[in-house]
């Protein structure tokens, strides 16, 4: 098996050595970072494999890592390592596209393997964080369409090209309209929907896989 390329965020370099020291040959280190920007070029600049990243950083939060470093690196797949084992967190990152939530008291083994799996493909959860998922996303499933019936044609493109992380101008280009046009668009999607901005619009989308 090729080796696999990782990065690890965390805001504490004891935690990033500690990781680093565990992790076997095959699983490379190529980058390190200790907040939301850094990360976020870390990981455009090498392009790794999978990322250790922790829920919680200085300047934003680990959603903020994953949702700002997809363009610059759409392959890269993320396994969040967390002292944290709340709901909200794990659910926060799965909803962005997180494959995979272990926490910090995991072994050096387990985490090495949870890497490989990741990278593989897979979805790696404790079965009690496991739980958490399935929950919030069996519940979304099932009210997804309702929700979705509140939207017009029209508001549903714009949805889900500014789920996609477009601006205001590149929808409007896309679909033809005035960049006014998207703006009353947007601001019709984000009350018939109930979200309050579109990072949580793209996280409500995700979570729905209605992009």
């Amino acid at each position: 098996m090729s080796d696999i390329r990782v990065v690890i965020v965390d805001d504490h370099p004891l935690v990033r050595s500690g990781v680093r020291a565990q992790l076997p040959p095959d699983l490379v280190v190529v980058g390190e970072a200790e907040d939301v920007p850094s990360a976020v070029r870390v990981i455009t600049e090498t392009k790794p494999d999978v990322v250790l990243l922790d829920v919680h950083l200085p300047g934003g939060d680990g959603p903020a890592v994953i949702r700002e470093s997809a363009a610059g690196s759409p392959q890269t797949r993320f396994l969040a390592l967390s002292v944290s084992d709340a709901a909200e967190d794990v659910v926060a990152v799965v909803r962005l596209g997180a494959r995979g939530y272990v926490t910090k008291s995991i072994d050096g083994d387990a985490l090495a393997a949870a890497v490989r799996r990741v990278a593989a493909g897979e979805a790696v959860f404790s079965p009690r964080l496991a739980g958490f998922v399935l929950d919030a996303f069996t519940g979304a499933v099932a009210t997804s369409d309702d929700e979705l019936d509140r939207l017009t044609p029209r508001e549903r493109e714009v949805m889900r090209l500014i789920a996609r992380g477009y601006t205001y101008r590149e929808v409007a280009t896309e679909l033809f309209l005035s960049v006014k046009t998207v703006e009353t668009h947007v601001s019709a999607v984000l009350r018939k929907l109930q979200v309050s901005d579109r990072h949580e619009l793209a996280r409500w989308a995700r979570a729905r896989r209605v992009i």
